[in-house]
């Protein structure tokens, strides 16, 4: 293999290009990225960024370029993987026996609103800087979803000052994800903080004032004043570049355990991967820690031509709300209990262990990062080996 070709310059393509370099390639890498900016952190744009508390520069991955070439603001259109050629929005065409695919996701957006000023989502660093500056003292912010991102840019906005609603059409956040104990916990803390949250109604529409977004109209008839409207719906896997090249697409790029195609030099990590499971299914996490961790396996793979590595996902997933520190680790879904094991949500301090028949499987803490850091290697073990406490 001489040449590599990343599409995606966030946080999977750059640990890609990393893994590259550690492990032994030293052949020709070129990067490709929709957006201007180099690598970034993401996590700090719906809160210390969003508050105007941290810099864009400190957002900065790497200061390193691995001896990369890095084609920056350019789009990848198309792929023929089998010819090895990645067509780009200026009209180069790149040759390249390897293809790393990390292009991430777009976020969901409201109907009826791309015309009008004053919504925002939020994903990249020209969405924060953006909605950073509708974010004036006295307006009125409307967060749809209550999920992580929705609930640290309310909690966000609230650290502003300003008036708050969520609205999210479950009936509990976070359900699917914490269950409805812990999920009705998250509910509290909105509550805790003087956010007005709305749970169990979807939005109908928008009232504007021919440009600008001045209200949401939700589906129980109740009109909600909003000066910003932010857009906490998700995402979806970016694989438009991807139609009619042959690989297979299935909200996302469908892996093997290896994150590798059904073509061995194409690979594909983050948020844009669904790969199999041990267990035989097809899975995608949109979060951190799965797009830092998956480029080791996948790029180990590519290398080898073959899968000769699975990935194993340590699920670990954080979010700061409202001066809390929220973090998961393992399995929370499917699961037959949730036990308290150290401290009470009422104090939001606490621990809570997810348990499948009977073993632990996951682990949620809420300010309590040392015996959640305890667990979470915990879980990483063998049945019968225990960590010591320390």
């Amino acid at each position: 293999m001489r040449t590599v070709a990343v599409v995606g310059a966030s946080l999977a393509g750059l640990r890609s290009v990393e893994e590259l370099r550690n492990q032994g390639f030293a052949g020709r890498i070129v990067v490709i990225g929709e957006e201007v900016h180099a690598p970034y952190d993401r996590p700090p744009l719906s809160k210390a960024f969003l508050a105007g508390t941290l810099p864009a520069e400190e957002l900065a991955l790497s200061e390193e370029d691995f001896d990369a070439e890095w084609r920056l603001g350019v789009r990848a259109d198309r792929v023929d993987p089998r010819a090895g050629e990645i067509h780009l929005s200026t009209g180069e065409v790149i040759g390249a026996d390897g293809l790393v695919i990390a292009t991430g996701g777009r976020p969901r957006t409201l109907a009826g609103t791309s015309a009008l000023s004053g919504v925002h989502t939020l994903r990249t660093l020209d969405d924060a800087v953006a909605l950073r500056a509708d974010l004036q003292a006295g307006v009125r912010v409307v967060v749809v979803g209550a999920g992580w991102i929705g609930a640290e840019v309310a909690s966000t906005c609230r650290s502003l000052g300003l008036e708050v609603t969520v609205v999210e059409a479950a009936f509990i956040p976070m359900e699917r994800a914490l269950g409805p104990v812990l999920g009705s916990l998250c509910a509290e803390l909105h509550a805790d903080h003087g956010v007005d949250l709305r749970l169990g109604v979807g939005v109908d529409s928008f009232s504007h004032n021919g440009s600008r977004v001045t209200g949401v109209l939700l589906r129980d008839g109740s009109h909600l004043p909003a000066d910003v409207v932010v857009a906490g719906i998700g995402m979806e896997p970016s694989t438009d570049w991807l139609l009619g090249s042959g690989l297979p697409l299935d909200n996302g790029v469908l892996c093997d355990t290896g994150c590798v195609t059904s073509i061995p030099s194409v690979v594909a990590v983050g948020d844009v991967a669904r790969y199999r499971t041990a267990e035989g299914n097809h899975v995608r996490h949109e979060h951190w820690t799965n797009a830092s961790e998956q480029p080791v396996v996948a790029v180990r793979n590519l290398l080898a031509g073959t899968t000769v590595d699975s990935f194993r996902p340590s699920g670990y997933v954080w979010s700061d709300q409202y001066g809390v520190r929220l973090q998961v680790a393992g399995e929370t879904s499917g699961v037959d209990e949730v036990a308290v094991i150290d401290g009470s949500p009422d104090d939001r301090k606490f621990v809570a262990e997810f348990r499948r028949a009977g073993l632990a499987v996951g682990v949620l803490a809420m300010n309590n990062a040392k015996l959640f850091g305890r667990m979470r290697r915990q879980l990483a073990q063998p049945p019968g080996v225990t960590i010591p406490a320390s």
